[in-house]
């Protein structure tokens, strides 16, 4: 048995072993650089200043009164307001549903078009001046797939790629269909990625592109890392020798000593580096988590294209800071937010100011959930933090009379549920970030976090690596024994 181990040990830890080490020393660049996103702060802050169209403009717009939202948002695109629309749950009988569009020009009420090769320009152009870009913009065209669009392509197709000459290599990529800045890369980002987050999350282009099949590899990649890491305990355990003063070590001398002590004494945190790694996948549904999905459209309510018209046409004047309109659906109600470009917002309803009251925020979650608790925080807790972005402070947080007891989130201007954990939620946040991120209250506040996961990983990565080395060359041994009897058995047959 011990021999079988050993040898499935070792040819397993020539590929998956040097892939094992991969994952380690790239972990070293995830610490402080994650794969470049385009946050929604980010794209606000690239957004020109709203300028309101007429208000008998959405009289114009060609959508049923009893159309169902689940949300609408006005902004500026190519100098010109456009509405966007996100269909709602549609129970209207079969023969009145429409096709929604996903977004109207609000200078002809007409659903917007694709842009034109001048307006995809000026999107670039005014997308640069308002994030201070500092360079001209240099080209402008369509793109396939490619690294760093990868997540946003197959939503947002057509997608063209701007880049700037300013001293930080600034990439952005534009939906042609909707001139939506989809996604911002900067050289820093691009070569740090190709050393983190590419490596580390089996990433690249030609296999991310099939989901499904990139899936897979991670997890069975990572199941064969678990077992690897097993044997190998097992193996370490095996074979340590009493020596003759009564002490128990290791038998081997040199590196295969490193290996086989440093494995000992880091092989459960590797175990667990990898199985918490597998776990991010949420393999075969094991943490299958709504996220408080259900409650969110609980709590907002239904929403009608004629609850959204009625609000945008009683907005105020809204300043020139002003930089999006968005629909805050409370209990069936369509409140809007107003959100300037340094993330500011105010909550406005008829027009008028009107901030979310703990009252009004209490009697909607009794009406549609039915909360056991309802508390003000302004302070981050174990499930609601910052992890390399900031978090919305202060907020409600709330827990639900659910089986599940499900804890929500929810935004103290808007009412918007922003995070939710249900019972998988909260195992996931343990099982994956505590364990794999070793993201724990004591240990979180930097640099604590730093001096104690840094010297981790390495240890780690000695062990991972002096594990692929030797498995390299007692796999040549075997093969070069093989061939060696191959030949024997050949000469004494032709003999």
């Amino acid at each position: 048995m011990l021999r079988s181990i050993l040898f499935l040990h070792r040819w397993l830890g020539v590929v998956i072993g040097l892939l094992m080490t991969v994952w380690c020393l790239s972990g070293f660049v995830m610490m402080y650089v994650d794969y470049p996103r385009l946050t929604s702060a980010a794209q606000m802050e690239g957004l020109e200043p709203l300028h309101l169209p007429a208000r008998d403009i959405f009289e114009r717009i060609d959508l049923a009164d009893d159309t169902p939202l689940a949300a609408a948002s006005v902004e500026m695109v190519a100098g010109r307001p456009v509405l966007r629309l996100k269909p709602g749950a549609d129970t209207r009988p079969a023969e009145q549903m429409r096709v929604t569009p996903a977004a109207f020009d609000l200078t002809t009420a007409k659903p917007l078009k694709a842009m034109t090769q001048r307006e995809m320009r000026l999107i670039a152009e005014n997308f640069g001046k308002a994030r201070r870009i500092g360079g001209d913009l240099s080209t402008l065209e369509q793109t396939d797939m490619d690294q760093w669009n990868v997540q946003s392509y197959r939503g947002n197709a057509p997608l063209y790629r701007a880049d700037f000459v300013d001293d930080a290599g600034t990439q952005i990529y534009i939906a042609n269909q909707s001139g939506e800045v989809v996604q911002l890369t900067t050289r820093f980002q691009r070569f740090w990625g190709w050393l983190g987050a590419v490596p580390h999350w089996l990433y690249p282009t030609l296999l991310r592109q099939n989901g499904p099949l990139w899936a897979q590899v991670v997890i069975w990649t990572s199941v064969i890392g678990c077992f690897l890491t097993v044997t190998g305990l097992w193996v370490g355990i095996a074979r340590l020798r009493r020596k003759r003063d009564g002490s128990i070590g290791s038998p081997f001398r040199g590196i295969w000593w490193w290996h086989h002590i440093f494995g000992l004494f880091f092989g459960i945190l590797t175990l667990t580096w990898v199985a918490s790694g597998l776990l991010s996948m949420n393999p075969w549904g094991l943490l299958d988590t709504s996220g408080g999905y259900a409650e969110r459209n609980q709590l907002a309510g239904q929403m009608r294209w004629a609850d959204v018209r009625s609000a945008l046409r009683t907005l105020p004047n809204l300043g020139s800071e002003t930089v999006r309109v968005e629909t805050a659906p409370l209990n069936s109600q369509a409140f809007l937010i107003a959100t300037r470009r340094d993330g500011s917002a105010k909550r406005l309803a008829d027009g008028e100011l009107t901030p979310l009251a703990r009252a009004e925020l209490q009697d909607a979650l009794h009406a549609q959930l039915g909360p056991q608790a309802l508390e003000w925080i302004d302070h981050e807790d174990s499930y609601y933090y910052s992890h390399k972005t900031p978090v919305r402070l202060p907020v409600w947080r709330a827990v639900m009379r659910n089986e599940d007891r499900t804890l929500l989130y929810i935004d103290s201007v808007t009412g918007e549920v922003i995070r939710g954990f249900d019972s998988n939620g909260r195992g996931f946040r343990w099982l994956h970030r505590g364990f794999h991120s070793l993201d724990l209250p004591v240990l979180r506040t930097r640099p604590i976090w730093d001096l104690v996961v840094i010297p981790l990983l390495a240890m780690v990565t000695l062990v991972c690596a002096t594990g692929t080395w030797m498995a390299w060359n007692k796999v040549k041994r075997d093969i070069h024994r093989w061939r060696r009897r191959r030949r024997k058995r050949r000469t004494a047959a032709t003999c």
